[in-house]
């Protein structure tokens, strides 16, 4: 019998990639749970026979035979429905921002609203494997991380932790996205007319994924700068990092700090010095790909990390989460070649 997990915002461009990662997925089985009275019924080809669908309710996944739910949702819907399913016995998972900042006047500052659930914003666990594994195991809530926070924080925290970055100079975050990583709802400025052809950058100075790099990196507010840009394609994410490296560190010393911290990480893949990722190795995986190059004359240093925004950015890490949680082989239905 596969453990049945229930997807709420099974149409959103994260939520169908939830879909398609369980549908395939040895062991667990998805069941699509539908929070909105208004959404469109969906045209399949005669004989289509998909999964399961039910109200995104307590009662009805209890019905359903639902252990754990992922909420692939708006914050504010993330925070209504949560507290229900884990009043239920139910385990949670939200993909969206809204438990991932622990304190409400962190999240009111960056996201402008006041948070619904204090209790269980300071109790969700952080879920970025590589760093939080033993702590997701056994948490009723995880807040899956954003995805530019996810490839900054996997190329920056094993080299701050080690003190091998002149903090002092500051470390500026170049980062660009696909267009999915903006939602499926539609908008002006990314339609395919102002999308196509062009190259833009947007929330500058206020994106709302800086706090979670502070957090999980332990660099300062003013130690950092974050752009976040617009790239005409459908999906992946490409950070290009840039920092002084502190006195006498070598590239061998970078290495070494990166070997150290993911010796055995099944999802993040390292290139030799001097060498870089591009995006589509990474693209419909749940890979993150770091390399870097270093001038030591000039004591400048320059990172490059890869991920898919809704593969180890948004779907496919929730899905380690998930196997993490259930005691399950952490890269169960996930890809992790390259």
């Amino acid at each position: 019998m596969k453990i049945r997990a229930g997807i709420v915002g099974f149409r959103g461009y994260s939520g169908m990639e939830l879909v398609k990662i369980l549908a395939a997925h040895p062991s667990v089985e998805p069941v699509l749970m539908e929070h909105r009275a208004d959404a469109a019924p969906e045209a399949h080809p005669l004989g289509w026979k998909g999964p399961e669908r039910i109200a995104a309710a307590a009662e009805a996944a209890r019905g359903a035979g639902v252990e754990v739910v992922l909420l692939a949702t708006p914050a504010d819907v993330s925070m209504q429905l949560a507290p229900e399913f884990l009043d239920a016995g139910m385990r949670v998972i939200d993909l969206s921002g809204a438990f991932r900042l622990r304190t409400v006047e962190r999240y009111r500052r960056w996201y402008k609203e006041e948070h619904t659930q204090p209790g269980l914003l300071a109790e969700a666990v952080y879920g970025l494997p590589e760093f939080t594994r033993e702590q997701v195991k056994g948490a009723r809530l995880v807040a899956n991380p954003g995805c530019y926070p996810t490839a900054a924080n996997l190329a920056l925290r094993p080299l701050a932790a080690a003190g091998v970055i002149d903090r002092a100079c500051g470390v500026v975050c170049d980062a660009k996205s696909g267009v999915s990583g903006a939602g499926r709802k539609p908008s002006l400025k990314t339609s395919f007319c102002e999308v196509t052809e062009n190259f833009s950058a947007y929330s500058i100075l206020g994106h709302r994924h800086v706090p979670e790099v502070l957090l999980t990196s332990g660099l300062e507010e003013r130690e950092f700068s974050f752009t976040a840009h617009l790239l005409p394609i459908h999906r992946g994410i490409l950070e290009t990092i840039y920092f002084r490296p502190a006195e006498g560190v070598t590239a061998e010393r970078l290495l070494e700090e990166y070997q150290r911290a993911y010796a055995g990480e099944p999802f993040v893949k390292l290139y030799a010095p001097g060498t870089v990722p591009d995006l589509r190795p990474v693209q419909h995986t749940n890979l993150c790909l770091i390399g870097f190059r270093l001038d030591d004359a000039a004591r400048r240093a320059v990172v490059v990390a890869c991920i898919d925004n809704l593969g180890k950015g948004a779907a496919g890490q929730a899905v380690q989460n998930l196997n993490l949680m259930l005691g399950l082989p952490e890269t169960e239905g996930l890809s992790c070649a390259w």
